[in-house]
């Protein structure tokens, strides 16, 4: 596959809006590049770029995350709570299902 330099993409992509009735097809030709290149260049130029304050945002756990750890400790621990009391419940073996009322 071969590389092409950032400057070469960018005047594509430049090219390509360029010119009003131009079709990837058309463009594709005219630099000598496979029909799908400059339509990759494209969707590229397009999609918004993560920057570095973006970027720790996004490691940095926020509220909702740390509400969510921590209610799924507790679901755990209240898990473990139950299973050991079926356990251990007097009148009952191991295992065996709860009587319901």
């Amino acid at each position: 596959m071969k590389h092409y330099p950032a400057e070469f993409k960018a005047d594509a992509v430049a090219l390509y809006r360029s010119r009003p009735g131009a079709t990837l097809k058309s463009v594709a030709a005219d630099l000598g590049v496979n029909t799908e290149m400059p339509r990759n260049w494209i969707r590229a130029a397009d999609s918004p770029r993560p920057s570095a304050h973006s970027t720790s945002q996004a490691a940095a756990p926020t509220p909702d995350s740390a509400e969510v750890a921590a209610l799924r400790k507790r679901v755990r621990e209240l898990e473990e709570e139950r299973d050991i009391l079926r356990g251990i419940s007097p009148g009952r073996r191991a295992g065996e299902p709860l009587p319901v009322r």
